[in-house]
């Protein structure tokens, strides 16, 4: 059920409530316009979140580039969490992961007619991809993780919330997980109730938009994950989920921050999982590869050990992993799939923004 992962240290709440006062006076701020945000004269939508990681906001940066790059000209611009340089850079296919980050690196990797850039200053990256000669036919931005960077104005937010960490159940940091208040949603024009479990109900629908309480101006979905075939690492190989058999031994290695859906889903295959789990964007040290390799051999076989895509890209930098774990070692594709037959209805919400946003249209708009 939701709220069902939601776990608050009560007696950090003091200070949650002194960390409260700041996020709401930051936002009154900006909501009065003593704080100044900017909008640009082409589509910017931002997909974010509240919570402190784990919506899956990748794979539904992911949707949206597929979704739009058959049509537009799409960059992504990130922060670059945990990247080793600074400012501004656009990504090619020679950037290392270091230099941007893990996520903005799958990204590249996955899309490379994309335009992929970082920068913490989010107006700074975007009048780079404005006006650099590499990037000035960009059509449409996607800001990921910018929904507290209010400086900029996107002419869409999307929102994600964890189905089962629901933001109207959990507290600010550092007692719960939320960066502002939940009050912060009705900036959204889009929300989406991630990770929902494939046999939710009508039930569940219900209790999920009630506790929402959402305005007139926005629109409520619910996505799941969708899973392809297993890909070796190493070994040149592909599995179908459907491979995995009920008595197989699975290690679940992850360094995101919330890997209990993927583990449910896997439970449907094998009721043999062992997560190992590191703390979410970890670099994998040599002493890392070590107890993998130690918590590997604990498990009896047959056995193999499955990570997310974004943990792929760090694994694959570990020179540390031994030959045994490097063959044995699959990244499990995860795709989002829009739920209750609603996938024509979020494309046309997201195209039809992007229409009358653009500059063409704009520009149309002038002439007449």
């Amino acid at each position: 059920m939701e709220g069902d992962l939601i776990k608050i240290d009560k007696w950090m709440m003091p200070l949650s409530w002194l960390y409260g006062a700041v996020t709401a006076t930051r936002n009154w701020l900006f909501d009065i316009g003593v704080l100044k945000s900017i909008s640009y004269p082409i589509p910017v939508i931002g997909v974010g979140n509240i919570t402190v990681g784990g919506t899956g906001k990748t794979p539904h940066v992911e949707y949206l580039i597929r979704l739009l790059s058959e049509h537009y000209k799409v960059a992504v611009l990130s922060r670059g969490y945990k990247r080793q340089t600074k400012g501004y850079l656009l990504a090619n296919s020679e950037t290392k992961m270091q230099d941007i980050g893990d996520e903005p690196w799958q990204v590249k990797q996955k899309f490379p007619n994309v335009y992929v850039a970082v920068d913490s200053n989010r107006r700074n990256g975007i009048r780079h991809l404005l006006e650099d000669e590499a990037t000035r036919d960009v059509e449409v931005i996607l800001l990921d993780d910018a929904y507290q960077h209010r400086y900029v104005k996107p002419g869409m937010n999307v929102l994600l919330i964890d189905y089962h960490r629901m933001i109207t159940d959990d507290a600010l940091l550092p007692a719960g997980r939320l960066r502002e208040s939940s009050k912060g949603r009705r900036r959204a024009q889009i929300v989406i109730t991630t990770k929902c479990p494939a046999g939710i109900t009508p039930m569940d629908f219900r209790v999920v938009q009630s506790a929402l309480q959402l305005r007139p101006y926005q629109q409520l979905f619910f996505s799941t994950f969708r899973y392809g075939d297993m890909q070796g690492l190493f070994n040149g190989k592909t599995r179908p989920l459907r491979s995995i058999e009920a008595e197989e031994h699975v290690m679940l290695l992850t360094g995101i921050a919330s890997p209990e859906q993927m583990k449910m889903d896997l439970r449907r295959y094998t009721r043999h999982i062992t997560p190992v789990s590191f703390p979410d964007h970890h670099f994998f040290t040599p002493e890392d590869a070590q107890h993998v390799e130690d918590e590997f051999k604990k498990l009896s076989p047959p056995r193999l050990i499955i990570t997310t895509e974004k943990d792929a890209s760090r694994l694959r930098q570990c020179t540390s992993l031994s030959e045994m774990v490097k063959q044995s070692l699959y990244a499990l594709p995860i795709q989002v799939e829009i739920m209750r037959d609603e996938q024509t209805k979020f494309n046309d919400n997201i195209l039809g923004y992007v229409r009358k946003d653009s500059r063409n249209s704009k520009l149309a708009e002038g002439k007449n």
